[in-house]
């Protein structure tokens, strides 16, 4: 009869340990790990938007480009991990001559997970706001140069 409690004893936590504790610890590592992935992913996604829009702010900032209006489709990917994202961002600059700098903030929708990139753009630059939703099918980042010079950086499709 004691050597039975005995087993109880011993087996009963480690029963318990099987059935709630291990369980449990790798549904919180499985979850760390699919928001650290996603993390990267909408990080990858912001830097390539922030350097796409560095991109055409270099290629249109020179004077053989005639003042009008680009639209660059957007190349990011619909989606990450079946979630649509937006993106939004906002222009400051350290005083009126110098470089402006464009914050990009990522967001996946549904699960809430930011990422953050940056631009740094030219003193003529300026940017007019909106939203790029992911899966919308005119998403894109619109240019309107001035004669003046002035870039006018806005997204499309939100």
């Amino acid at each position: 009869m004691p050597h039975i409690t005995i087993e109880y004893v011993i087996l009963i936590p480690l029963l318990f340990t099987q059935i709630v504790v291990f369980p449990l610890a790798a549904s919180i590592m499985t979850s760390s790990w699919v928001g650290a992935r996603r993390d990267a992913a909408l990080q990858g996604a912001a830097s390539q938007l922030a350097s796409t829009i560095q991109q055409l702010y270099l290629s249109i900032n020179r004077e053989e480009i005639v003042a009008g209006n680009i639209t660059q489709t957007s190349t990011l990917p619909q989606t990450i991990e079946s979630y649509p994202y937006t993106a939004n961002g906002s222009l400051t600059s350290v005083d009126s001559n110098s470089s402006r700098i464009l914050a990009l903030t990522l967001t996946l929708e549904r699960v809430g997970n930011t990422a953050t990139a940056s631009a740094v753009l030219g003193p003529n630059a300026s940017w007019d706001g909106g939203t790029l939703r992911s899966n919308s099918p005119d998403a894109s980042i619109k240019v309107r140069k001035f004669v003046n010079g002035t870039l006018l950086f806005s997204f499309r499709g939100g």
